[in-house]
């Protein structure tokens, strides 16, 4: 029981501190973006409270924890902050959650493509190693070239491929690296 309430905490920020990216590793991060071969996974933008409702239901919103107008905010920021470092259009896949789907459509960064490998496993437990297994298979079969990757996604999953702990609006950075491989190459914030 100890671990579902620190796992709880963990997720939903009491015990993140809320990082922003240095200005010179944030442009690196950028740069590498840009060049292909990279993929920016984020986090939902902010929705409150944990979890989701009992009779949550895909492709029904009304069911499920939603971004609220903090979180809107903070999805189009992300989008702006992107295009301000050049990164105006990108490949977007998201999670079949609502909160996935908005703040992929406020970034506004291209059309958004729904991708079931990105989908929370937080209270499916038996959905873990499929979902993980399905999204290091997706990555597997992306170009090392080319546009800018966005995954938009959940805490669990980022940290299922990454072992990283992110906050809501915080992202990582994969390096594709060919050959069905990729690795882990940092944090990026957003600077809110």
């Amino acid at each position: 029981m100890l671990w579902k309430i620190t796992l709880s905490l963990m997720l939903y920020g009491c015990l993140l501190p809320v990082v922003a990216v240095d200005a010179a590793d944030g442009g690196t991060l950028v740069e590498k973006l840009k060049s292909g071969g990279y993929v920016l996974m984020i986090r939902h933008a902010y929705a409150p409270g944990g979890g989701d409702p009992a009779n949550f239901t895909i492709g029904d919103c009304t069911t499920q924890r939603n971004l609220n107008d903090e979180g809107r905010s903070q999805a189009r920021h992300i989008g702006r902050w992107l295009r301000d470092r050049g990164i105006a259009s990108a490949r977007i896949y998201s999670s079949q959650w609502c909160r996935c789907l908005e703040t992929a459509r406020l970034m506004d960064l291209g059309p958004v493509s729904e991708l079931t490998a990105l989908n929370s496993f937080f209270e499916l437990p038996q959905n873990r190693e499929p979902n993980l297994r399905a999204l290091r298979a997706f990555l597997a079969n992306q170009p090392t070239d080319g546009e800018p990757i966005v995954l938009v996604t959940h805490f669990v999953t980022i940290s299922g491929i990454t072992g990283e702990a992110v906050s809501s609006g915080e992202g990582v950075v994969l390096r594709l690296k060919g050959e069905g491989e990729h690795e882990y190459v940092g944090r990026m914030g957003f600077g809110f």
